[in-house]
């Protein structure tokens, strides 16, 4: 085809250049008008963009926590640390113990032992990993104070790596605290055959002997003074049971013991019946007034003392809930309940509490003998007379 000569061609003037340019700019407009309209979303939002600068792993200030939720790049490392298919057992286990370095380094304990303990379940098969796996445990566990995991810990990376130094010292120090001494004493000498100078070493075997004979003099003297507790224990259920005194038994016994003896009432726990210096019975003792709902405890009551001396005492001054001041020596009776609650007793108030309680009929209950008194010939005693 030939070409056209120059006389042929067109010669353009700026005013039509100027028209074909506005001509051709409309029509791009008009096609950019008529495509599909939609927004972009895969970007940052313009309110948000520090926020989520924040979660993307290459800006973030600090490692995500526990729950937190991660943004979809952050999972995908993650996911791709942590993946089993993508790692072996010894990369997984080498990646939970960096992560746990980590959080040790920065002081987050209780997140390094979640970190190792991990890194341990993958069972890998390199025993010097795993022995640092169990020794950093080891080294979380004995800074939060848990001594026995860490002791526990400290004898794991042992097995797995003897004369490990950092363990055998740790469980030595551990051993100290959770008061095993001898074990610490044979630890300590294991150090020295390899380091006899070591004053940091040689000090702990010094405290571990000194501390160990304590505890011994110790327990010696306690098996001393329970040996002994329990001669006058039995001595003064033997004088009470010589005494004719009539115990309620628990637990369907034949024979009573010091259970039979401790109060079930949790305020007067720490009383319990004792021996005088005269091998005479002192008995703590209740006294009940059904008509007002009130209580009064007489802590030490000498058996040779008469009921009588003692009521004197109570009613020395009459009572703040006496307001009618009806409740005096002159104007009362006082009752024992017998056997299973089913009957009841006047008490001679002019007599002992040793002879009261000699009665066949007595019954100490809870190792408290209990007294009963009602203002004598008021409706409130007929009443509860009669309900026996």
């Amino acid at each position: 085809m030939e070409e056209k000569s120059e006389k042929d061609r067109k010669t353009w003037t700026d005013e039509e250049r100027l028209k074909l340019a506005s001509k051709l700019d409309a029509e791009l407009d008009e096609y950019i008008d008529s495509l599909e309209k939609k927004s972009y979303t895969e970007g940052w939002p313009e309110d948000r963009w520090e926020e989520e600068m924040e979660k993307h792993p290459f800006f973030m200030k600090e490692p995500p926590k526990p729950g937190d939720e991660l943004s979809p790049l952050m999972e995908g490392l993650q996911q791709l640390k942590y993946s089993e298919d993508e790692n072996t057992p010894e990369e997984l286990a080498n990646n939970y113990k960096e992560d746990g370095n980590f959080n040790y380094k920065y002081k987050n304990y209780r997140l390094a032992i979640l970190s190792y303990t991990e890194g341990i379940r993958t069972k890998c098969k390199d025993n010097d990993l795993m022995a640092q796996l169990y020794n950093n445990r080891a080294a979380s566990h004995f800074i939060l104070k848990n001594y026995r995991s860490s002791l526990n810990d400290s004898k794991q990376a042992l097995k797995l790596k003897p004369n490990y130094p950092k363990a055998l010292n740790r469980a030595a120090t551990c051993c100290f605290h959770v008061k095993d001494y001898d074990q610490c004493i044979e630890i300590c000498n294991q150090l020295l055959n390899d380091s006899p100078t070591d004053k940091a070493i040689l000090s702990l075997k010094t405290d571990a002997i000194t501390a160990g004979e304590r505890l011994k003099r110790d327990k010696r003297k306690q098996e001393r003074l329970e040996k002994k507790l329990d001669k006058e224990e039995e001595e003064l259920i033997n004088i009470i049971k010589n005494k004719g005194v009539n115990l309620e038994l628990v637990d369907q016994k034949k024979k009573p013991d010091l259970k039979d003896l401790e109060p079930k009432i949790p305020q007067i726990a720490q009383s319990r019946v004792h021996l005088s210096t005269d091998k005479k019975l002192v008995w703590p003792v209740m006294i009940l007034y059904p008509e007002t709902h009130q209580t009064d405890f007489i802590q030490n009551f000498h058996e040779d003392t008469l009921l009588i001396e003692q009521l004197e005492q109570l009613f020395s001054e009459p009572p703040e809930w006496d307001t009618e001041k009806r409740y005096n020596l002159q104007n009362i009776n006082v009752y024992f309940e017998g056997k299973d609650k089913c009957s009841l007793h006047k008490v001679n108030i002019n007599h002992p509490l040793r002879k009261i309680l000699q009665n066949e009929r007595f019954i100490v209950r809870g190792g408290t003998p209990a007294f009963l008194i009602l203002v004598r010939s008021s409706e409130a005693e007929k009443r509860f007379v009669a309900n026996y």
